[in-house]
């Protein structure tokens, strides 16, 4: 290996996190409002939607990710083997998000044909996308400090496109569509993919893979997956994994139901009203009648205005979280201040469970701690897979990035698949009725348990699996000492 101790320049972290940004105004999309586009804009039964929902992702976890892990592992190119996928994947991946949120005069067999067909193209490229880049993380140094700082700018970018999609996607679509769903969806997710491209070649020009294999490095298939199964703090984090994604899908797939049909909407007008959010819109909305622009007026719906501002409060706390997770992190170890901040941010989740239809301002507030102790364990996260892969070769000697991540990326897109589908299965368990003005009582009670206990459990269970975790403080300093010492020679006869 080469010398790895080469500190990231400010624009190589940028342009490296450009890339997040541009995979999550589709991914957030996926997991804020797939469920949601195919029960309440293209018409697809909530039964239905839940099958396409987990069989797409269960074949994305289970085929589609490890043999793109294998395969990404075994790149050989002038460019390194991860950042060319960046590159190549650009725009089949915009043009795949376009179709897939595309809404095309069918019939009911014709419309799940082309959901499943279009959901799985895209599953598809974004896998051949999303894990190459992820593993590039762990080959642009071998620094655990820059790696810390790395994922901080990452997932600083992660929430700008979390904040894009899950504050003003609701009211772009109404906007760009004229009020007309389908057609805003459309017109939403063109200028998303236009944006998503362009960053995604910024993100290959910007960047470059510093950690290579030696020459006389090799490994088979065998030798992969024999040092995946010995690899315990692996195993313990694609569980975790597993269990983030579930409780992601889960939670941002039935917060938008959440605020229609549970929350109050005349204590949320209220509440709007007296924070000074409904002043600041229709001024807003005047600003823009004045210059012409009377199609891009903010929407009037209550339940609307409020989920997004719900949504922007949490990331903006997130934001402020990811801000003290490289100081903590430094200080007292990945291990240690995941667990304890992931911990807390549950607590402000099970509450949700006891709030009355009225209780909006308890609602914001619970989100907003949700969100600042969960902002602190998003970059540490990816930090502590690179930290695996780098325990991986300091046990076996061998270095196979792609397919550590890949493996997690399995975890992520099973996690995806079994929460996304989780939403659309409780509502059709419960009999939920799409696009009707109001559900059931037995509907409403469990989107109430959904966004509270359900969620709970897997970041409770995460909780539990970090006390199995041995790759602490003291063990990063190990690994990352070892590690600085093998590539010494390697760097000096490179």
């Amino acid at each position: 290996m080469n010398n790895t101790s080469q500190a990231l320049s400010v624009t190589e972290k940028v342009g490296y996190s450009l890339g997040d940004l541009a995979a999550n105004l589709i991914f957030q999309t996926l997991v804020t409002f797939l469920a949601f586009f195919y029960t309440d804009v293209f018409r697809i039964p909530a039964g239905t939607a839940a099958t396409i929902m987990f069989v797409v992702g269960t074949l994305g976890a289970f085929v589609f990710t490890p043999v793109m892990g294998l395969i990404a592992d075994r790149t050989h190119t002038r460019w390194g083997k991860f950042r060319p996928w960046v590159l190549w994947t650009a725009l089949p991946f915009g043009a795949l998000s376009l179709l897939a949120f595309s809404t095309p005069s069918l019939g009911e067999q014709g419309k799940v044909t082309y959901a499943m067909a279009t959901y799985s193209l895209l599953v598809l490229v974004y896998i051949a996308n999303n894990l190459p880049y992820s593993a590039l993380s762990g080959v642009l140094t071998g620094s655990m400090a820059q790696r810390n700082s790395l994922s901080s700018y990452r997932f600083v970018a992660v929430m700008v496109a979390q904040f894009i999609v899950q504050v003003l996607l609701l009211p772009l679509v109404l906007m760009l569509g004229g009020g007309d769903k389908a057609r805003g969806f459309h017109n939403t997710m063109t200028l998303f993919a236009i944006v998503g491209t362009v960053f995604f070649l910024i993100t290959f020009f910007t960047t470059k893979e510093r950690i290579t294999p030696t020459q006389e490095q090799t490994s088979s298939v065998r030798d992969d997956l024999a040092d995946l199964a010995r690899n315990k703090p692996w195993q313990i984090m694609l569980a975790v994994t597993i269990l983030l994604f579930v409780n992601l899908a889960l939670k941002g797939g039935t917060y938008i139901y959440y605020f229609k049909y549970y929350l109050d909407d005349a204590s949320l007008t209220a509440f709007l009203d007296h924070i000074g959010f409904n002043r600041f819109i229709a001024g807003l909305n005047h600003l823009l009648a004045g210059i012409g622009l009377t199609e891009f007026s903010w929407p009037k719906d209550a339940p609307t205005s409020a989920f997004s501002l719900f949504n922007g409060l949490g990331i903006i706390f997130m934001i402020v979280g990811i801000g003290f997770s490289k100081r903590l992190a430094d200080r007292f170890g990945k291990r240690d201040v995941f667990g304890g901040a992931l911990f807390a941010s549950t607590l402000f989740l099970l509450a949700f469970y006891f709030y009355a239809p009225d209780a909006i301002g308890l609602v914001v507030v619970s989100y907003i701690f949700h969100g600042f102790f969960y902002g602190i364990t998003i970059p540490l996260l990816w930090a502590m897979i690179a930290d695996v892969a780098d325990y991986s070769e300091m046990k076996n000697r061998r270095r196979a990035t792609a397919i550590i991540f890949s493996a997690m990326l399995c975890g992520l897109k099973f996690g995806l698949s079994m929460g996304g589908a989780m939403v659309a299965g409780i509502l059709a368990y419960h009999g939920y009725q799409a696009g009707a003005a109001t559900q059931s009582a037995d509907v409403v009670n469990g989107i109430r348990l959904t966004v509270s206990l359900f969620c709970s459990i897997p970041f409770l269970l995460g909780v539990a699996l970090m006390f199995f975790y041995k790759i602490d403080k003291s063990m990063e300093l190990r690994i990352e000492h070892e590690l600085g010492e093998r590539r010494l020679p390697a760097g000096a006869n490179a």
